[in-house]
């Protein structure tokens, strides 16, 4: 069954076919087509009540129990999980029908249980808590009973106990526990009060005792509690039960349809859940889901009018948060319905909505270690909900940044990378009008500072959606110095260089020769030879003064990373004179300076013949496109696939001396990434070829075993199945992949520790605190690298433990990788 909804054509055509009697001529499969869509579609707007209309689908489905059965059980199956904002509403139609058919209840809940184990069984946890508080809600219809309820609980629980497998397999056993209650805690209380109580006693045994959060300060948005306190997810659920408890399990948000049937539904027989063994952890397969922080930003004090917002420990706040989430993951693949149905929950009367729609959207966004959705899709949708609203959700929305650019100097350099994107995107939506005034306090601060570096951020990403002068032109003049420079190729030999040494001037003359041979479509051959008529040397500094400044923390600690390859023929003045002339030539625009590196990339690897070698051709790169980082991704990007350069070598460029002064800049970190997510998906793929030709090599051993010898076709077949050698080659060639991944993050994650470690001795012997903007950008970055990449990082934890992350390791930079040990657990 889609996920997606059904839409009606008009209101009447729900009482219609609610009505109408089946035509002779319906085929089996418009009945089911028909059947699933009068399913999928009840609760919507309508003209008549959604009591009638359950009662009417009840009387439909009833009719087409004794021919389609297991189609219509098996449709409310996958709406209990697939449309669980419709929860009660489908509880409802099981316990109507569970009344006029007493096996027809039966066989569903036999059929739910199965469902429940096998998305267990694939990993799919989140649908699998849906159904267990679907399970809770057919109690509330006299469809399952109480014992039997408590009984599923009890076999959750027991998972808790397991001490030795991951915590999140029994956080999340207990969560959906603890999250099935708000929908049954009022009937168990009243009911079998004793056992409800000793259900409570053994989660909050486990909860407050047996688990370990040290995760916490991971996945914090802000590093202060200041002015609404970040905490863990199932710690603030259970302190929301706990009230709800407080307060006799009283609610007044969860739309419960039954109880216009209560006199009906009491007379049904109930039936037991069939006992359920939760399945067992699987080492390498089971992916459990990730714990996480509650975000908060708003509260009753920023709604001075219409209805407050709930108390954080308040059971109605999680209801409305967890009933926006789900309408959310429902129809996230239409905006605009999506944008409508936000606005339009049950008990959106009861709540300030738009607040409450905003604050969600901004903690999906933000959610750490990773979120649900690209990030467009939250630009996309904020969007929308801006035009479905124009008169209330803009004012929110721009009350929301404000509050975010405030806590700036606390927030998660990851959050605010999120933050630079999805803001320069919205306002490139609404021609970059903002109100920038209330942000000029920001420009008498260090610009080094969190506030002015976002700003600076905002802009630069501003530009790659628009132009400089549009920029200019609707920033305030007093924001000029925080704007981007005009984008433009540094081409080092335009003009004649004053006091130029000897190299140089046999460089500026190459390149002058290489232009005319380019422009006449010379070979490759008469361009080297150009080449080789410039003097070698070994060493020797090939960028300009301007393009190398060296921040104070940066020392020669930083020099062992880009020392020589120790080739004595490469040649920095000759590679230099052949990268500017090629970016010079092809300056005009992205697609002309990926097609020069392409065309001459052979060229580019002979003039580069060193590890030093690789290491400038970044270098001039950046030396070149100093003032437009967009081309400085494109570029690094197309000459890692062209394989000018290596992943590691990328790593190393970021990390030395000269890319010091941009070591903070966002962008250097969209290349880091990048470059790690290409050598994944580089494994990756060889991994997928090895499969390939193993399976190809067994078919054909099969093929032989069940053949002749003689046949013709075996013997045409096994010329072309993949020998011995085919498969130990690939076996090979994933060996090599999976070494240079592990390089790369051995390699990434040594500098951080000795740069960050150079740092805080320095400080250490000045007598400053190392606590800067600078190492709060750095050591979060480096929590970035586990957040970002962690199910790759978590493959080599046991080398980074013994070889990097050791004891004696500062404890700064030590907890960060414990914390990232403590969420992987």
């Amino acid at each position: 069954m889609s996920r997606r909804r059904h839409h009606a054509s008009s209101d009447e055509d729900d009482e219609t076919n609610l009505s109408k009697r089946r035509k002779v001529t319906e085929s089996s499969e418009e009945i089911e087509k028909r059947l699933e869509s009068l399913i999928c579609r009840v609760g919507e707007k309508s003209t008549s009540s959604l009591e009638s209309n359950l009662e009417g689908l009840s009387v439909v489905l009833a009719a087409d129990l004794p021919n389609f059965k297991s189609q219509i059980l098996r449709i409310l199956v996958l709406c209990s999980y697939q449309l669980p904002e419709k929860c009660t509403i489908y509880s409802t139609l099981v316990g109507l029908l569970n009344v006029r058919n007493y096996n027809c209840g039966s066989d569903f809940v036999e059929m739910i249980i199965r469902e429940l184990k096998r998305l267990i069984n694939q990993n799919q946890y989140e649908e699998g808590s849906y159904i267990v508080r679907f399970l809770a809600d057919l109690v509330s219809c006299h469809v399952i009973s109480t014992d039997s309820l408590l009984s599923l609980f009890d076999s959750f629980l027991a998972v808790t106990r397991e001490d030795d497998l991951p915590q999140a397999r029994r956080d999340w056993y207990a969560y959906t526990v603890v999250a099935a209650l708000p929908w049954v805690g009022a009937e168990l209380n009243d009911k079998v009060p004793d056992q409800l109580n000793k259900l409570l006693s053994t989660i909050k045994a486990y909860i407050e005792k047996k688990r370990d959060t040290t995760y916490h300060a991971f996945l914090r948005v802000w590093s202060s509690d200041e002015p609404h306190p970040q905490e863990e997810y199932l710690q603030c659920l259970w302190t929301q039960i706990v009230k709800l408890a407080d307060d006799n399990w009283v609610e007044d948000l969860i739309p419960r349809p039954y109880r216009a049937f209560e006199g009906i539904l009491l007379e049904s027989l109930q039936h037991n859940i069939p006992n359920f063994v939760p399945p067992p952890h699987k080492e390498g397969y089971s992916r459990y889901p990730m714990p996480r922080v509650i975000f908060r930003i708003f509260d009753y004090t920023d709604c001075p009018e219409g209805p407050l917002i709930p108390g954080n420990h308040s059971i109605e706040r999680w209801l409305v948060e967890d009933c926006l989430a789900l309408t959310l993951k429902t129809h996230s693949l239409d905006k605009k319905e999506c944008a409508v149905a936000l606005l339009n929950i049950v008990g959106r009367e009861k709540v300030p909505i738009n607040h409450m729609v905003i604050e969600v959207l901004l903690g999906e966004m933000f959610r750490l270690p990773a979120q649900k959705y690209p990030e467009v899709f939250f630009t996309a949708m904020l969007i929308e909900l801006c035009k479905v609203q124009p008169g209330t959700v803009p004012q929110v929305l721009a009350l929301a940044s404000e509050m975010l650019f405030e806590r700036l100097d606390t927030m998660n350099i990851t959050c605010v990378d999120k933050f630079v994107n999805w803001f320069s995107h919205h306002l490139s939506n609404f021609q970059f009008r903002w109100s920038w005034d209330e942000w000029s306090d920001c420009l008498n601060e260090d610009y080094s500072r969190p506030k002015p570096k976002f700003v600076r951020e905002v802009l630069g990403k501003s530009l790659r959606l628009s132009y400089h002068q549009r920029l200019v032109e609707n920033v305030p003049d007093s924001f000029g110095p925080l704007l981007p420079a005009e984008p433009k190729c540094y081409f080092k030999y335009a003009e004649k260089i004053e006091n130029a040494s000897e190299l140089d001037d046999a460089a500026q003359t190459a390149s002058q020769r290489l232009i005319a041979c380019i422009k006449q479509k010379a070979t490759e051959e008469d361009l080297r030879t150009i080449l080789q008529e410039i003097p070698c040397r070994a060493s020797g500094n090939i960028t300009d003064n301007r393009c190398c400044l060296v921040i104070p923390v940066v020392t020669s600690m930083f020099f062992m990373f880009v020392a020589n390859g120790g080739d004595e023929e490469y040649s920095p003045t000759r590679l230099n004179a052949l990268m500017q002339t090629l970016l010079h030539l092809s300056q005009k625009s992205f697609s002309h300076s990926c097609s020069a590196l392409a065309k001459f990339h052979k060229l580019i690897k002979w003039a580069s013949n060193s590890d030093s070698g690789k290491i400038d051709v970044l270098r001039i790169v950046h030396t070149v496109w100093r003032s437009h980082p967009q081309m400085i991704i494109v570029l690094v990007d197309k000459m890692i696939r062209t394989q000018i350069v290596s992943c590691a070598t990328v790593a190393k460029w970021i990390f030395s001396p000269y890319m010091a002064k941009d070591f903070t800049k966002m962008y250097v970190w969209e290349i880091m990434h990048s470059t790690i997510r290409k050598m994944n998906m580089h494994v990756t793929k060889v991994k997928t070829e090895m499969v390939d030709i193993k399976d190809k090599a067994k078919f054909a051993v099969k093929a032989e075993e069940d053949m002749d010898d003689e046949t013709e076709m075996m013997n045409t077949y096994a010329s072309f199945a993949p020998s011995a050698e085919d498969v130990a080659k690939v076996e090979e060639k994933l060996d090599s992949a999976k070494s240079e991944q592990k390089n790369l993050f051995l390699v990434i994650f040594q500098r951080f520790i000795m740069v960050l470690s150079d740092h805080m001795v320095r400080c250490s012997n000045a007598g400053t605190d190392y606590n800067t903007p600078w190492f709060k950008n750095t050591i979060e970055r480096l929590q970035q690298m586990f957040l970002v990449h962690s199910s790759i990082v978590h493959q080599y934890m046991n080398t980074l433990e013994n070889l990097l992350f050791t004891a004696e390791l500062d404890k700064c930079i030590l907890s960060v990788f414990q914390q990232f040990m403590s969420l992987t657990a």
